[in-house]
């Protein structure tokens, strides 16, 4: 059983990896925005396949449009941040059982 509880190590490692790699492409999308890039740059145009899904699924669920500021990378690094703290140590310890 002890290569099932490696196997969950390993994922719950992985998955806090890819929500840390995410967490810093979000970063950089937010502030990209305040100086307006070239939209044909292939890096800017990457940068928004891999983040505008998820933020345009925010901004249809949270309405802040009255505001003039985009809260969605804030949430989505707030929600992170909870799988991060959560989900990570959540995985880990249930591997340990299985040590």
């Amino acid at each position: 059983m002890f290569v099932l509880g490696n196997f969950i190590a390993a994922v719950a490692r992985i998955i806090d990896i890819a929500l840390s790699l995410y967490m810093w492409i979000i970063v950089i999308r937010a502030v990209l925005s305040w100086v307006n890039p070239d939209p044909y740059n292939p890096i800017v145009r990457l940068l928004y396949q891999v983040t505008e899904p998820l933020m345009a699924f925010v901004r249809r669920r949270i309405p802040l449009h009255g505001m003039g500021i985009d809260f969605s990378p804030m949430i989505i690094l707030l929600a992170i941040v909870f799988l991060q703290s959560f989900l990570v140590p959540t995985l880990t310890e249930f591997s340990y059982s299985f040590r």
